[in-house]
């Protein structure tokens, strides 16, 4: 069974939702899944699973979440070859080219690792809705998909 760590930073919750969105389509899909909050999380144990998932979230004028720089920082150090990653994350559109950011930002992080990314990164206006739902669900399938390849 692949195991999975969904790590998140959340101010308002949305990403705390997305988080648990993609846990819960993880688990449904048979992966054993870990999830912590990225203060919370050490940069070391991704090299213990399967399926990296990042949820960030992108504050003011495109700034990663504070919390998670000594994580985001700590990226560099790593070499997570063979293993599968996904970012997705909840901005606001308010903020325009500034929007979500941080997902891309953590998806070349997490590229620079030489871990492969298994699903399109997904950026969420605000709280998660039933589109975002499904988008997140087909996310987490073609996670595991490129996990078993």
């Amino acid at each position: 069974m692949p195991k999975a760590h969904v790590i998140y930073a959340t101010i308002t919750g949305n990403n705390e939702d997305v988080a648990d969105i993609v846990t819960e389509g993880l688990e449904d899909l048979g992966v054993d899944v870990e999830e912590t909050e990225i203060s919370q999380t050490d940069a070391d144990e991704l090299k213990d699973t399967d399926i990296i998932v990042i949820c960030p979230y992108t504050y003011d004028e495109g700034a990663l979440p504070e919390e998670g720089m000594d994580f985001f920082e700590d990226l560099d150090s790593l070499n997570l070859e063979g293993k599968i990653f996904g970012v997705a994350g909840s901005g606001d559109v308010f903020y325009q080219e500034y929007y979500n950011v941080a997902v891309d930002e953590f998806t070349k992080a997490l590229k620079a690792t030489n871990a492969t990314q298994g699903a399109k990164s997904v950026k969420i206006n605000l709280e998660p809705d039933e589109n975002d739902i499904k988008d997140l669900d087909e996310f987490s399938r073609q996670l595991v998909e490129a996990s078993r390849k």
